[in-house]
């Protein structure tokens, strides 16, 4: 077994799902508008008749303010250990292999490797790294949301009611609304692709026990692989 995650990553993953999810769910509720209601008036109903209007805002305030907190503490402590290695990796981007290996894994959850075969499609996916291109794609938008969100967030929160800013808060809704819609589309694929892809189950094991079988790393994670035997020969 090999260490993927530390037990510091392994909690903030699982803090920045929950806060994440309750996020959405109390920020969609606040859409009082019903064209911009991407779920329907009786999710915005059944959250403020749970809440109040005025409450369910303080509440969604509260969740934004202790994500924020607590993710600004996250990154100054653990800056050098976890923060930057996480950066590195999933910016390290390589344009052709990572397309292919997204178009090629979406036909071979689709289609099966028998089937593309069958169509003389090749199935084999580019050898991968720490994290996948399907991974890294995700924990990009994850990172570029994040601070849009925490941004805009902000802005609306201080800026709200002063005289002269009401095309700013506007510009900031709109862009929280965004990035917030992002999330919500690509969030479901991530949880799918980590708790129902076949042979993904090591791998979202390993976001509780932080530890991975060196034979999964092998199969798929080759070129982390090779730097992990590579290391052990130095």
């Amino acid at each position: 077994m090999i260490r993927r995650h530390s037990a510091t990553a392994i909690f903030m993953h699982w803090y920045n799902a929950a806060c994440w999810l309750l996020l959405l769910f109390t920020g969609f509720a606040l859409l009082s508008n019903p064209a911009m209601q991407p779920v329907g008036m009786w999710w915005a109903d059944l959250w403020t008749g749970v809440f109040g209007a005025y409450g369910l805002l303080v509440f969604h305030l509260l969740l934004g303010s202790a994500w924020l907190a607590v993710y600004f503490l996250y990154i100054i402590f653990g800056l050098r250990h976890d923060v930057v290695p996480f950066l590195k990796e999933v910016f390290n981007l390589s344009p052709a292999s990572d397309m292919t290996w997204c178009v090629r894994k979406g036909m071979r959850l689709v289609l099966g490797e028998k089937a593309m075969r069958s169509m003389g499609l090749d199935p084999a996916l580019p050898p991968q790294g720490f994290y996948n291109a399907g991974q890294k794609l995700v924990a990009i938008i994850a990172v570029l949301c994040s601070l849009g969100l925490a941004l805009t967030g902000l802005i609306l929160v201080f800026a709200s009611g002063r005289p002269g800013t009401e095309g700013l808060l506007q510009i900031c809704l709109l862009a929280h609304f965004c990035c917030a819609g992002l999330m919500a589309v690509f969030l479901p694929v991530h949880i799918y692709m980590a708790a129902f892809a076949p042979g993904e189950a090591p791998a979202l094991r390993s976001m509780f026990t932080g530890y991975v079988p060196l034979e999964h790393i092998r199969h798929h994670n080759p070129l982390w692989f090779r730097k992990l035997a590579e290391s052990e020969k130095e």
